[in-house]
């Protein structure tokens, strides 16, 4: 890795007395009392000391509406061409082990160069207006999701907004794999060191991948998601691997007709038609003596070396975060573009960035090295868990397959009890609580976390006894009946052969499968375009947003029950329904949280340290919850929306896993994708398809009718703060058009 010297001395800040030292066991407040008293003391040059810019693109100014938006602070045209610019590059920084703030960081002392320090280099891109006067003093700084970038919003480049994302996925691989510059169209990536030991000696240990519903008698790499396993056997001697193939795995981690597949019946290798077995040897691929059968799963277990200090990642999008929004200049001179333009800043991220964000909060990296806090706020969206980073042989890239880690520890924000697990009283906001530097937190989900994501304990704890309280600083907002991000939107998207497509929505995850149920459109969209604003009031102004608004265990003001209940058909209310088994959904239908045991080196509670175990042990399988639902089966408890409010169809945060040419899941939950089942048009379809649910027919009569309660349910929704007016209109005139009865 190309280094960059600092010779410079930084000195933090003293901090705050702790404030939540009575949630930590003894461990954890002496770690955070003599945290505090080296801050006031410790030389810091853990810093971005150079940054280098690779390429600038202009970029056409986004028109999205008419409609003025009041954030507070400022009103602006929503729709005024702002000519921004795209400015993407390398932000190369250097971290002292010494500090506390880094010094949780897993294996930091195993990756010093000479001088002590530890040194990255991350990609960035940058979207900022041309003219500085139209800036708003508003950076969202946004966490790739496996390198990519998402699309900027229409609505923050109206307000005249900064968006920043930078990369933290270290682990080199595929998508996320190190490149000698930034693009403004290319995936970001991060650069970091390997541990080492004192030496030099190469650090090794045990490492598992999977190869699923694969076929043929080519060679197969192994995956996590879609990206390659960031780690390679430290030997091509099968004999020093064990490799295995199942049959099938239940929800509760059962392993079906295991089978051990013997040391001279596989390679590691690359084979094909024309090059048999044992084919052309190579560390990053399987090639099967007999070829693969699509119908069941292939487990290794090797040992690997030179693990990435991935934690590394947490301090770099810190750190890059922080010199943009303060620093002037770098040490070479090179000036910071946004030098003196921000204000306030929110951290944003999406599923695996949005867990990212939770791990990153949880482990203290709103604090920065010079003190004080790094964002005012934090927006982790559709994210049920925390990013799995911080340990020796973590794959970032994991889905919620079997043994992926990423559930251990407090999920919730508060301290808590974990009594089910054994582990000691914490919440996600201890450390930034300890140090005054927890930010205003704003998240949101749907269905599919739910259901896929494991997130109920979040909202209720391991052991389900009541709800957990929410901090005043965090905002809590459920989208029922919703897929991962949020569906399509429309009307016609959920009239069965008008917008649809016959074939069901692709499974996410490791070559998964397809749903057997259409993909659920019911859109995030038009909330979420709410959230926003009402977020950036909540930094900017000190406005507070709407109440949160999920589904609970205890009933709300003037309900007999609460709307959260255990995820079975019979506990939820769960209609029998065409076009599903009438059982579903079963007690173990629902992805489970998972009590794993890593090895006695591993720390459950922060999911750091050095797991010895590959793949896991299972201690125990944790009750799950899910959102009651009415008579349609849709959902209770979330905030209004107008497709659910007005529905044309049964919308599922779940799905079923086809059989066909990917059966090794077939019948279970299709991973986190949701699912749709219309309604009928008239009493007589209904009646000859034994559904038990209203036709359309039976509740709009006509045309006229649904659009009138999409006007109801737009009028309900805007009333609350979940929808702006321009979206409002937007949807009205989308249910005008549409044929919905005609």
């Amino acid at each position: 890795m190309k280094k960059d010297h600092d010779k410079n001395t930084n000195f933090f800040s003293g901090t705050k007395n702790l404030l939540a030292q009575r949630a930590w066991p003894a461990r954890q407040r002496l770690f955070l009392t003599v945290a505090a008293s080296l801050l006031v003391c410790t030389s810091a040059h853990a810093r971005v000391t150079k940054i280098v810019i690779d390429e600038t693109l202009a970029m056409a100014p986004a028109i999205s509406s008419t409609t003025e938006l009041s954030t507070g602070a400022q009103t602006l045209v929503n729709g005024s061409k702002i000519p921004y610019e795209i400015i993407a590059g390398r932000a190369f920084g250097e971290l002292d082990p010494k500090l506390p703030q880094n010094a949780l960081i897993q294996d930091i002392e195993l990756a010093k160069d000479a001088d002590g320090k530890v040194r990255y280099v991350a990609s960035f891109v940058l979207y900022k207006p041309v003219d500085p006067k139209q800036a708003s003093g508003m950076l969202w700084h946004d966490v790739p999701n496996r390198g990519r970038v998402f699309p900027f919003a229409p609505q923050e480049q109206a307000f005249g907004d900064i968006l920043l994302a930078s990369a933290w996925q270290g682990d080199n691989s595929g998508a996320t794999a190190v490149r000698p510059a930034a693009s403004v169209k290319g995936m970001q990536f991060l650069q970091v060191p390997v541990a080492r030991l004192a030496k030099g000696e190469p650090v090794t240990g045990e490492v598992f991948g999977r190869i699923v519903n694969r076929s043929g008698m080519g060679s197969q790499p192994l995956l996590v998601q879609t990206n390659p396993v960031p780690y390679k056997p430290a030997s091509l001697d099968t004999t020093k691997a064990t490799l295995v193939s199942r049959a099938g795995e239940t929800m509760q981690g059962t392993a079906i007709d295991e089978i051990s597949i013997a040391s001279s019946e596989w390679a590691w290798a690359k084979c094909d038609d024309k090059t048999p077995f044992p084919g052309i040897p190579d560390a990053t691929q399987i090639c099967l003596k007999n070829g693969f059968d699509a119908k069941r799963l292939y487990q290794v277990v090797f040992t690997a070396q030179d693990p990435y200090v991935l934690g590394v990642g947490l301090a770099a999008w810190r750190d890059v975060g922080h010199f943009f929004k303060h620093s002037g200049k770098d040490d070479a001179g090179t000036a910071n573009p946004v030098a003196n333009l921000v204000k306030y800043s929110i951290g944003r991220g999406i599923s695996q960035s949005g867990n990212f964000l939770r791990g990153w909060l949880h482990l203290g990296f709103n604090q920065a090295e010079q003190g004080g806090l790094v964002h005012e706020g934090a927006w982790p969206i559709i994210a049920g868990r925390r990013i799995a980073l911080n340990f020796r042989w973590a794959q970032p890239d994991g889905v919620l397959e079997l043994y992926q880690a990423g559930s251990e520890g407090p999920q919730w924000w508060l301290p808590h009890p974990d009594p089910v697990r054994g582990l000691p009283s914490a919440g996600i906001l201890d450390r930034c609580s300890a140090t005054n530097t927890c930010p205003k937190v704003v998240e949101h989900f749907g269905s599919a976390e739910v259901w896929a994501l494991k997130l109920t304990p979040e909202w209720v704890g391991t052991d389900a006894k009541a709800d957990l309280p929410l901090p005043e600083n965090v905002r809590r907002y459920y989208i029922a009946s919703s897929n991962h991000g949020g569906g399509v939107g429309g009307f016609d998207t959920s009239l069965p052969g008008v917008g649809l497509p016959k074939a069901g929505p692709i499974c996410p995850g490791n070559n998964f499968g397809v749903g057997v149920l259409p993909a659920n459109p019911v859109p995030h969209t038009e909330t979420v375009n709410a959230i926003r604003v009402h977020f950036r009031d909540w930094v900017i102004t000190g406005k507070a947003p709407p109440p949160s608004r999920f589904p609970t265990l205890a009933p709300a003001a003037g309900q007999s029950s609460g709307t959260l209940a255990l995820a079975n058909k019979k506990d939820l209310g769960f209609p029998t329904l065409p076009g599903l088994r009438p059982t579903i959904p079963e007690a173990d239908f629902i992805m489970p949280v998972f009590d794993y045991d890593w090895g006695p080196q591993f720390n459950a509670l922060d999911a750091s340290g050095v797991p010895s175990y590959a793949p896991p042990k299972i201690k125990q399988i944790l009750k799950m919850y899910a959102p009651k639902v009415d008579q349609d089966g849709n959902e209770l408890g979330g905030v209004p929306v107008a497709l659910l409010d007005a529905p044309l169809g049964t919308y599922l945060g779940w799905n079923v896993t086809a059989d066909g040419e990917k059966p090794f899941h077939k019948d279970q939950i299709c991973d986190y994708v949701g699912g749709m089942i219309p309604f009928a048009r008239t009493a007589a379809e209904r009646t000859a398809n034994q559904d038990p649910r209203p036709s359309l027919q039976e509740r709009y009569q006509d045309h006229a009718g649904y659009v009138a309660a999409v006007k109801k349910a737009t009028g309900r929704a805007l009333k609350e703060g979940f929808l702006l007016p321009e979206d409002a209109e937007k949807l009205v005139a989308q249910a005008q058009a549409s044929a919905v009865l005609k």
